[in-house]
């Protein structure tokens, strides 16, 4: 049998693009590979209100595990409350709503040997041909890219009694520091259980699953909470990128289309790749030709568009990996979050305007002034930046 299209890997992005097609286009042949047993891994996915125009917000609804009108930040000079939308999906959400969805179309615990634009061949020597593959599998080392690390564990927690949170924590920098960035991050899913995760903005991930659980361990301590039992962990390295030569990364010539973090479409600073996905799996459904030759080009094209749209976001980037000492590059983000809210918004959003980025950029810098312009001129000389 040949397919219209075959989805290589089914996290987020291509998870969408397969739900979004059964919705609008049903009459199409797709097939969703996974190697895992269940799609979707094992994730929270968030987003801000303002990274989602209301028809995105809409379509999505079903996955919203939960929904807060605020969220709350915390450095050790500033603390705040944010009056912007926040929502979470979980990997159990996913796995409800679109792996019914899809039903028989999935076919989980597939090892992938190859994926052509045009065929997937399985380590058990079966070859499945479509008119065009997308490759979905996650991310790519790539000697093309510079990158950070946002290193994470999370566990739902269970708790004996009622937290008292009416917001998320997206940042909570008033722990230690070490070699890089860290905040906790908390979500309050309902009155007695929380999602805490502790995260590290780090050069190479070099903490162990132990050391990061004993984090959260001293978190909930220090919040007077007590835990009944953990529901749930997670644990990831997200990419940061500093700096990269795209075309070199994703060739013109390439011919296979890409999705997700495989094709590079995240926020570059906070990670976050689900308003990236949500634009995707609309602009999917929207081609009449779903051949690997124009999906190739489009997705590329598409691609391309959000790393330029995002250099500046990569030149901030290298200012909290690289300016100042480890342990002081928390005071980046403080500062930052001191700026008005419109302008937060539009970050996350993708969307700085020229006037935000002066702002941001202006005044004294919260790391030694020669560090931070160092720091943010570094790989320019070389082929990445000036590439564009």
């Amino acid at each position: 049998m040949k397919y219209d299209l075959i989805l290589a890997g089914t996290g987020l992005a291509n998870g969408l693009i397969a739900w979004r097609l059964r919705q609008l286009r049903p009459e199409l042949r797709v097939l969703c590979i996974e190697e895992q047993p269940s799609i979707g891994g094992n994730h929270t996915w968030s987003f801000h209100e303002g990274d989602l125009n209301a028809a995105q917000r809409e379509w999505i609804a079903p996955l919203v595990v939960h929904k807060w009108s605020s969220y709350e930040v915390h450095f050790p000079a500033r603390s705040r409350r944010l009056a912007s939308g926040y929502a979470s999906i979980t990997s159990e959400r996913f796995v409800q709503v679109i792996g019914a969805a899809l039903g028989d179309d999935v076919r989980t615990g597939q090892t992938i040997a190859q994926v052509h634009p045009h065929s997937v061949l399985l380590a058990s020597g079966e070859c499945l041909k479509a008119s065009a593959v997308i490759d979905g599998r996650g991310v790519r080392d790539s000697e093309h890219m510079v990158l950070g690390r946002q290193a994470f564990l999370g566990q739902l927690l269970q708790l004996t009694a009622p937290h008292g949170l009416e917001s998320p924590i997206i940042m909570d920098a008033r722990v230690a520091q070490g070699d890089g960035y860290r905040f906790v991050y908390v979500l309050p899913f309902t009155p007695d259980t929380v999602l805490v995760e502790d995260t590290h903005y780090v050069d190479r991930h070099a903490l162990c699953a132990e050391q990061l659980r004993a984090h959260i361990s001293e978190y909930v301590r220090e919040q007077g909470w007590t835990v009944s039992a953990c529901l749930r962990e997670e644990e990831g390295v997200l990419p940061i990128t500093l700096a990269g030569d795209f075309s070199r990364f994703w060739p013109e010539e390439d011919g296979q289309p890409r999705a997700g973090l495989r094709a590079g479409l995240f926020h570059c600073t906070t990670g976050y790749s689900l308003p990236h996905a949500v634009r995707v799996a609309d602009w999917i459904v929207q081609q009449r030709d779903l051949d690997a030759e124009s999906l190739a080009k489009g997705m590329r094209a598409f691609a391309y568009r959000a790393w330029r749209q995002q250099r500046f976001y990569r030149l901030l980037n290298r200012t909290l990996f690289l300016a100042g000492r480890p342990q002081d590059r928390w005071q980046v983000m403080q500062r930052f979050y001191g700026l008005s809210e419109d302008l937060i918004r539009r970050f996350y959003a993708g969307n700085s305007s020229t006037c935000d980025k002066l702002r941001v950029v202006s005044g004294k810098p919260p790391v030694p002034i020669k560090q931070a312009i160092d720091a943010m001129r570094r790989y320019l000389p070389s082929h990445y930046e000036n590439r564009e």
